[in-house]
């Protein structure tokens, strides 16, 4: 058994361990793009970061016609793109709040 972990190479292309910044331009690009594939107006998306000490807050905004659409039925896909943030979050040890501003 030893043999055949000895003999294993690490990856040369494995990236390295993320730093807490890492999040912060990727996170709101992730909500940007998935906000674009729901809406019918894309060019109308906008995300916007505000950094607190221990909070992000991202800012979601959309045309008035497409907010049904990035809300969906009984919030459940808001609810589904704060629960990946919470997940980043978790990561990066800094709370994120996602707010859909109309």
């Amino acid at each position: 058994m030893n043999r055949i972990i000895s003999s294993i190479q690490p990856h040369s292309n494995v990236p390295a361990p993320v730093d807490k910044g890492f999040f912060r331009d990727d996170t709101a690009q992730l909500v940007d793009q998935i906000a674009k594939s729901l809406v019918d107006n894309p060019q109308q998306v906008l995300v916007t970061m505000v950094n607190g000490e221990n909070t992000t807050v991202l800012e979601l905004k959309v045309a008035k016609e497409d907010l049904g659409k990035v809300i969906g039925k009984q919030g459940r896909t808001a609810q589904a793109m704060r629960t990946l943030l919470s997940a980043i979050s978790s990561k990066s040890r800094k709370h994120m709040v996602l707010e859909i501003v109309e």
